[in-house]
């Protein structure tokens, strides 16, 4: 018994961890030099588009904290509350117009990342739900009153539109390259962006079609099957391999979007920006005689609404798109559809 005591008496226990609220003031320098860099190498992985956008939005809260005499790092409930009205009383994207209300809270969104990402500011999860709601609140006056803001949604572009863009556009390099981006941006559910960074080697060709390489993406980076269509006049696949050859995309590196002179349709350096994209889908619509005035986002709506139509699920056209599978915003484009297919008086009246 008492050879057992002392074995039990010489056993050495570990000593208990220092909690958290006993770390000492290095310690927790430490620890805070680590979060930060964490979080810079995760912002600093985001996408160009991306980093940009989240500039221009703390730039924004930047000129309100000067105009307000709010110190720049107090982002706090009460202070985004005032941000949300002062920028409604901003001008918007065209002279005479104020900013939309997608605008502001996009500006909400990056000024709380900014803050935590780029600033080291601890904030506490939802900082900016009292601000939406006042937000929520100045989007009701304004629609109690008639006021209209921002450019909208952007119109769907659909099949019929994709025919008749593509019977539009000349034999020329130029026709070709926007016949084949348009119909390429409308099959895979594009953004402007993802399209833009696309490269020669991004559109694998297969015997059913084309493997497209979407690698980079605001979102996530997807890969997008792409099957001959049945008419070869709107096949992606076909107009993009006549794009390749007409202007000899020989360098898998390649942009696979490239610039065109804009008189003697040559092949320019580098390749289409975002912006540039919107511009050819604008251009090839405005050129087909069609009075609808389309923008940048009007193929991925018009995939949407189009394969809807079709019967597809939800989930199916969120895959070939990149949304998420319960996006709220693809479910609004698709209740455009069901709203007659599935609706209470079919068959009452």
């Amino acid at each position: 018994m008492a050879d057992s005591q002392k074995a039990v008496e010489s056993v050495v226990f570990p000593a208990a961890p220092t909690r958290p609220e006993e770390y000492d003031t290095a310690t927790r320098a430490v620890l805070d030099h680590i979060d930060r860099q964490a979080i810079r190498t995760v912002s600093d992985g985001r996408p160009e588009r991306t980093r940009s956008g989240y500039a221009q939005d703390w730039a924004s809260w930047t000129k309100f904290c000067a105009a307000s005499e709010v110190p720049v790092l107090a982002v706090t409930a009460g202070t985004l509350v005032m941000f949300v009205e002062w920028l409604w009383t901003q001008p918007g994207w065209k002279k005479g117009t104020c900013t939309a209300p997608s605008t502001i809270d996009r500006r909400l969104s990056g000024t709380v990342v900014s803050a935590r990402a780029e600033h080291g500011v601890r904030l506490e999860e939802g900082i900016a739900r009292l601000a939406r709601n006042r937000l929520k609140q100045l989007v009701k006056e304004m629609e109690a009153s008639g006021e209209t803001r921002g450019r909208g949604q952007a119109p769907p572009l659909l099949v019929d539109h994709l025919a008749r863009i593509s019977a539009a556009c000349p034999d020329n390099l130029m026709g070709i390259r926007d016949r084949a981006l348009v119909l390429m941006h409308f099959a895979v559910a594009g953004r402007e962006h993802e399209l833009s960074f696309n490269r020669v080697r991004d559109y694998a060709e297969t015997p059913a079609g084309i493997q497209a390489d979407l690698r980079v993406s605001k979102v996530r980076p997807r890969i997008v099957p792409v099957p001959y269509g049945s008419r070869p006049s709107v096949c992606p696949v076909r107009t993009w391999q006549a794009w390749k050859d007409a202007a000899a995309l020989d360098d898998p590196d390649s942009p696979a979007w490239l610039r065109l002179h804009s008189r003697r349709h040559t092949v320019q350096e580098g390749g289409l920006s975002p912006e540039g994209i919107g511009d050819v889908i604008t251009r090839a619509g405005e050129r087909a005689g069609i009075e609808i005035r389309f923008t940048g986002h009007s193929p991925r709506r018009g995939l949407a609404t189009s394969s809807r139509l079709k019967g597809h699920d939800q989930i199916v056209i969120a895959k070939q798109g990149g949304w998420a599978p319960h996006s709220k915003v693809l479910a609004g484009y698709l209740e455009v559809v069901d709203q007659w297919e599935d609706n209470a008086l079919l068959g009452v009246l």
